[in-house]
């Protein structure tokens, strides 16, 4: 037992030494911008990594806006049950997230799509249908980053063969930028060390 205890840590440890450091400057970067300019911020994923995607809506909604002049406004399509059953039960599960961003998504939003895979058919028709209406799409994914990495404008990519690595990696990323965001430190310093 302890040497897989041992073993899943290595990986998870490895995962996070590759992680390309500018992508995580780039969506950090992303993230403020659409805070200062008063974008929304749309995120999405399925299973685990919808929890994922409601984790971030707390963290940035209240951890990183409360008693904040300038605020973010993240929605997560994944969250109206209601609303994701109709769509999921009269159309199909492929649009659960497209037809919601059709009500709401402006040009110059923000897009992030979870997926382990990177290859959920609902997150790709989301982003596809962003990119079309000029949003900033972004991807997380795990494994060699599949369909999803190839059709955002920007992915960062948990590149190993493992789904629990991988949506740790997810929710990792989460707290990473809740961290620089909250620091008085330069966002260079704290992602390069």
């Amino acid at each position: 037992m302890r040497t897989s205890i041992n073993n899943y840590f290595q990986l998870l440890k490895q995962t996070l030494d590759n992680l390309d450091r500018t992508e995580l400057e780039t969506f950090i970067n992303i993230l403020l911008n659409a805070r200062d300019k008063g974008r929304c911020i749309y995120i999405m994923g399925n299973g685990g990594s919808a929890s994922t995607a409601s984790h971030f809506v707390c963290d940035f909604n209240k951890g990183m806006s409360y008693g904040k002049d300038k605020r973010f406004k993240v929605i997560c399509l994944n969250d109206n049950i209601p609303t994701m059953m109709a769509y999921s039960n009269d159309i199909s599960y492929e649009d659960i997230f497209v037809e919601q961003l059709k009500n709401f998504l402006n040009e110059d939003d923000v897009v992030i799509g979870i997926s382990g895979s990177g290859n959920s058919k609902n997150i790709l028709k989301a982003i596809e249908y962003a990119n079309s209406k000029g949003a900033v799409t972004i991807g997380l994914t795990g494994y060699d980053g599949g369909v999803l990495r190839k059709i955002c404008r920007h992915s960062i990519n948990a590149n190993i063969n493992n789904m629990q690595v991988s949506e740790d990696i997810h929710i990792m990323i989460c707290h990473m930028i809740h961290s620089v965001m909250t620091s008085k430190a330069d966002v260079k310093e704290l992602i390069y060390g």
